[in-house]
């Protein structure tokens, strides 16, 4: 069900393949709860539960595939990315919705909690990812060693056609330099 492994650099993560419907979402919260209280960050459960919730309903709701990929990982000592990977290439569009609208919000919501978001578009599909600021990175799991030690590496490595996203440049503070 749920398997740890390490990233290309060593940073912990937990991964798990998904059906792309409404009931994935409690799945996924559960993931993301283990993984934040796994690494002690227990403070941020709420909102990394509220922002995988929402990111699967788009995938759900937008994407038209049979399946997702969802995963919570340790970008830096400061940051933990969440992702979901479709097979879809459309990129989510932040909405204006009315006030009486009912649906069209989740996106507003993930940029309203996330630090910073963002897609990667690539041949197959997409990744649409969020990050959460750990605000005091000292008290939690802070260096690459004791990341690897708190997870169970299990599974195979990423193929030349899904790159790590921690090869890119370390992305820019957040602003306001809380979540």
């Amino acid at each position: 069900m749920t398997a740890t492994r390490p990233t290309a650099i060593g940073a912990p993560g937990y991964s798990e393949t998904l059906p792309c419907e409404d009931a994935s979402a409690r799945r996924a919260r559960r993931l993301v709860r283990t993984a934040l209280n796994t690494w002690g960050l227990g403070n941020l459960v709420d909102t990394g539960e509220l922002i995988v919730s929402e990111l699967v309903a788009n995938a759900v709701q937008h994407s038209g595939c049979p399946a997702m990929r969802v995963s919570i990982s340790r970008s830096s000592d400061d940051r933990v990315r969440i992702t979901v990977r479709d097979n879809s290439r459309a990129a989510p569009v932040v909405r204006k919705p009315s006030s009486d609208a009912e649906a069209g919000r989740g996106m507003l919501l993930i940029e309203a909690h996330a630090c910073r978001w963002g897609t990667d578009v690539r041949r197959w599909g997409k990744h649409v990812w969020a990050e959460l600021l750990v605000e005091n990175p000292d008290h939690h799991v802070t260096s690459q060693s004791n990341a690897r030690r708190a997870a169970r590496p299990v599974g195979r490595s990423r193929s030349p056609a899904e790159p790590w996203s921690s090869v890119r440049p370390p992305p820019p503070p957040c602003p306001g330099g809380s979540p």
